[in-house]
């Protein structure tokens, strides 16, 4: 980057606004994803103002901005694959204003999604999407993924919650859309359309978020059966009951198998495991729901059922439950955990269909694959076991990902229901959204006619995905 921009870039954030130090640039290069490539420059922006500044001068120079949350997303959104900027948003962290009167937050981009809910806590609220990294998660990241977790079965996604926000476009406008009001039937949702456009139509830099009152009581039950198709029906038949649970959780033979060696055996040793959690604000609430959980679950086949009201325990089957990517590895000593076919959405009563498709394609392409997710909602999440130094390892897995994306879209279903599109869903994103091509494009030139937002990902991504990998494989890039 040549140095008149960079000093430019100064004028507007400081010296400790911005870095091109090598060891800075390469961190920033990666997401939790599988890809990496460097930045030319990192800005810390503080404040919308300062935002647009930076992207007037993008726009004229025609230089690629990535804006960066934390850095959690799993599939390539926040990599800037072209180079250019990284947009760190991480100081534009503040809470700005909860009014609880009027059931709704001001955010800045940077805020992390647990703190705010520290801060929500106090009014007896709390923003319920519940990614699994929430300790690290950024709202503006969230916003811009529409992301959610374990409770989005009963509370909704992110998206469901935004009822304004303001972003820069890509010349430097500052826009506020939305409203502060819980209702808004006033033309075109402009916030709408950012939420899971990751940073490819504007740069997210205040979010109005809604509030809902947080349930007082909780339980959990965990069911074990004699195969994850028994428990995807356990699920399916559950929610048409009708119960919907505040979450539900499912894990495999190897998502178990990996738990229990990595984590000291947290959960039963079984081929499919069920974790439904009831809420609500009485103990009788509670008490009726695990009763229906309990009923449904002998329906349709479980081994083991068990309640419990035991914060200890219950903390030691959703962590279990929480750290299956990270324990996956310890199942191959030199293999790696890697995200490819990864947070895919089938419709609910499709769920024992598909988690039964996916081991047999795990058997066809002789690839270890853990099927877990938040089911309840159709939800479904795959990890591989790959040797990342081996081309045909990947290959392998690459058909796989394949096969797995075009059953969940056979089935109704879309190839990411949390994490976004970014960079590993892209190619089968363009298939799910086909008849959506023209008119995505057509937005995407008329926000951004220097394609300099996030280019290259989404619809625009070309050819495999297996580039820019950050393992060592000189023969996959």
């Amino acid at each position: 980057m040549e140095q008149r921009i960079i000093d430019s870039i100064e004028a507007i954030v400081g010296k400790d606004g911005y870095s091109t130090k090598p060891a800075d640039l390469y961190t920033y290069g990666f997401d939790a994803s599988i890809f990496h490539n460097t930045p030319d420059i990192v800005i810390q922006p503080k404040t919308t103002e300062q935002v647009s500044e930076i992207m007037k001068i993008a726009n004229k120079e025609k230089i690629p901005v990535v804006a960066r949350g934390a850095g959690t997303g799993l599939c390539g959104s926040a990599v800037p694959i072209k180079g250019g900027i990284v947009l760190a948003m991480q100081k534009m962290n503040k809470v700005k204003r909860v009014s609880v009167a009027d059931l709704w937050v001001d955010v800045e981009p940077g805020v992390i999604y647990n703190d705010l809910n520290d801060e929500l806590e106090k009014y007896g609220f709390f923003f319920p999407p519940s990614p699994g990294s929430a300790e690290a998660a950024h709202i503006g990241g969230m916003v811009a993924n529409n992301a959610s977790g374990m409770r989005a079965v009963k509370y909704g996604a992110t998206r469901d919650y935004v009822l304004g926000l303001t972003f820069v476009k890509a010349d430097g406008e500052i826009v506020r859309a939305g409203t502060r009001t819980i209702k808004d039937s006033s033309g075109y949702q402009l916030a709408r359309l950012m939420c899971g456009s990751e940073g490819t139509l504007g740069i997210i830099t205040e979010i109005t978020l809604k509030l809902t009152t947080k349930p007082k009581k909780s339980a959990y039950c965990l069911c074990t059966f004699n195969s994850i198709h028994d428990a995807g029906k356990c699920i399916a038949a559950l929610i048409a009951k009708p119960m919907i649970p505040a979450s539900c959780e499912l894990m495999d033979s190897i998502s178990i198998k990996a738990v229990n060696k990595a984590r000291g055996n947290p959960v039963p040793d079984c081929e499919a495991l069920c974790i439904f959690e009831a809420d609500g604000e009485t103990d009788e609430i509670i008490t009726r729901d695990l009763k229906i959980i309990e009923e449904v679950a002998n329906e349709t086949g479980a081994v083991t059922v068990t309640p419990s009201y035991d914060k200890k325990q219950i903390d030691a089957w959703t962590d279990a439950r929480k750290s299956i990517m990270t324990s996956l590895s310890a199942l191959k000593p030199g293999f790696s955990s890697v995200s490819l076919a990864d947070d895919m959405g089938v419709p609910i009563s499709k769920v024992p269909d598909a988690v039964k498709a996916f081991q047999e394609i795990a058997d066809k392409y002789r690839v270890t694959i853990a099927t877990y997710g938040h089911a309840g909602d159709g939800n479904l999440h795959t990890k591989m076991l790959l040797d990342p130094t081996d081309p045909d390892e990947w290959e392998r897995g690459v058909k796989a990902t394949d096969d797995i994306f075009d059953v969940c879209i056979d089935l109704g279903g879309t190839v990411t229901g949390e994490h976004g599109v970014g960079i590993a869903k892209a190619p089968k994103f363009k298939r799910e959204r086909e008849s959506e091509l023209s008119s995505i494009i057509a937005i995407k030139k008329a926000m951004d006619p220097n394609n300099i937002l996030n280019p290259g990902k989404l619809e625009q991504w070309e050819g495999s995905i297996i580039t820019n990998l950050r393992y060592p494989c000189e023969k996959c890039s």
